[in-house]
C-alpha cells in the first residue's frame, strides 16, 4: 500500500463503522493491487490509489469523489448524499422540479 492508502485507512475503517448498521449505505473498500480485483478496478476506471467512489441511482456507473479525505469530510459527504435519492423509482425523494423532468424524460421515450 502507497504512504496516501496507509494514512487514509484509518479514516475509512471509521467511516465504515458509523454505516454499518445502515440498511441503505454500504462503505467498502477493494484492494485494486490484488489480481482478483484489477478487472472490477479496470471496470470502474481505477488507476490511481487511493480512488474513491460512489454508487448512487443518479450514478449506477460510479462517480470519483472528490472531497476532503477527513472523517467530517466523508461522513458529511456520505450523510447528505449516499444512500435512496430522486430517481423515477423513488418519486417521493423528488422535489417538484426533478418529478418534471423525470416526467419529461419519460414522455420523450415513449
Amino acid at each position: 500500500w502507497c504512504g496516501h492508502c496507509k494514512k487514509m485507512a484509518p479514516v475509512w475503517n471509521e467511516l465504515a463503522e458509523g454505516f454499518e448498521n445502515s440498511k441503505t449505505v454500504v462503505i467498502a473498500d477493494v484492494d485494486c493491487t490484488k489480481d482478483d480485483s484489477k478487472a472490477l478496478c479496470s471496470k470502474y476506471g481505477v488507476k490511481g490509489y487511493p480512488t474513491v467512489k460512489y454508487f448512487t441511482a443518479s450514478a449506477p456507473d460510479g462517480a470519483a469523489y472528490e472531497g476532503g479525505r477527513d472523517l467530517a469530510s466523508l461522513k458529511e459527504f456520505a450523510s447528505e448524499n449516499l444512500g435512496p435519492s430522486c430517481s423515477p423509482d423513488t418519486l417521493d425523494l423528488c422535489d417538484e422540479a426533478q418529478i418534471a423532468e423525470i416526467e419529461a424524460m419519460q414522455a420523450k421515450s415513449q
